[in-house]
């Protein structure tokens, strides 16, 4: 049985190895991708607040303050949500935290008597809501990994039009911001109608003193649809960037837990063999000790099992008698 026991711990200790050296390759992987990631993210990041800037400068100076895109639309019952999530899982709590934003999110639309119209971004989040039966406007698969300026593009041409027409009050964002290899926040941004915040390095004092060609409002409306596809790659990188650092840090938790796993395991199947081992010897003891005890000592064992019983005078005295008798 202690046997049995070890072959079961070595194969499970096999098994954990294997484990471990897939998580390593994976969060090696991730840890290159990251680089990159985070490489795009901080060089998109500059045009979307330059163009950002534009956009403010323009409605300074007189531009159509009208335009669809600056207007919070009142009438509207239904608010726009873009729901970022991964492709792929092993990467922690990153999808169910932006899955758990965007139902509180869903929750609070709702206990406020308003609709919301769902565009979701990967496949982890198009499970969850296809099995919570939340009805999902659009569905974009494939993006996140290495997103493009097309696919943000495809995300705006479904949702722009819409807001332009008054269908949505507003439009939110809920995506990991990317801060660091080592810190993102998930955030909800509300990218329609444009939003500057305070601590946002495009609110600044602006000045009037330009000159546009070939007018402001032309100008405005060239940009306003390009302002709502940079801020959507924008987000797509970002999400990138932090799926890929949260990849890291799970493959390597992982990898770690398999390490101690390892250590684990083999000191069990050490001492289930020296409990064999052990289990054995007394064995072998005990058996001795009942022998010596049944039989007397270990010479007279010895002398029983090499001499016949006939060998002794006194038997022979007694066959001898026994056979003059007959």
């Amino acid at each position: 049985m202690a046997g049995g026991q070890e072959r079961i711990l070595r194969r499970r200790i096999k098994s954990v190895e294997s484990t471990k050296k897939i998580t390593r390759a994976m969060e090696l992987i991730a840890a290159t991708r990251v680089v990159k990631a985070q490489d795009r993210s901080a060089a998109a990041r500059p045009y979307a607040e330059m163009i950002t800037s534009v956009i403010l400068d323009l409605v300074k100076v007189g531009a159509a303050k009208e335009h669809p895109l600056l207007q919070r639309h009142e009438q509207a019952r239904s608010e726009a949500i873009v729901c970022i999530s991964s492709d792929r899982g092993l990467c922690g709590a990153y999808n169910s935290t932006i899955i758990r934003l965007t139902e509180r999110e869903i929750d609070a639309r709702r206990a406020e008597g308003r609709d919301f119209t769902l565009f979701v971004v990967g496949k982890k989040a198009q499970s969850y809501f296809r099995f919570r039966g939340f009805p999902m406007d659009h569905v974009f698969l494939d993006v996140t990994d290495q997103p493009t300026y097309d696919q943000a593009k495809q995300i705006s041409d479904a949702l722009r039009p819409r807001y332009e027409a008054g269908e949505f009050e507003n439009a939110q964002l809920i995506y990991w911001r990317f801060l660091s290899a080592g810190a993102q926040q998930a955030v909800v941004r509300r990218f329609l109608p444009l939003e500057v915040e305070e601590d946002d390095p495009t609110a600044r004092e602006l000045s009037a003193d330009l000159e546009y060609e070939p007018s402001p409002t032309g100008i405005l409306n060239e940009l306003l649809p390009r302002y709502v596809e940079a801020r959507i790659y924008s987000a797509l990188l970002d999400a990138s960037a932090s799926e890929h650092a949260a990849r890291q840090r799970a493959m390597k938790s992982a990898t770690d837990n398999a390490e101690e796993l390892k250590i684990t395991l083999t000191r069990v199947m050490n001492r289930a063999r020296q409990d064999s081992i052990t289990t054995e010897i007394m064995e072998i003891v005990g058996g001795a000790e009942a022998l010596a005890q049944g039989k007397g000592s270990k010479e007279d064992l010895l002398v029983d099992h090499l001499m016949p019983p006939h060998a002794f005078p006194e038997n022979l005295d007694r066959t001898d008698h026994t056979s003059a008798h007959h």
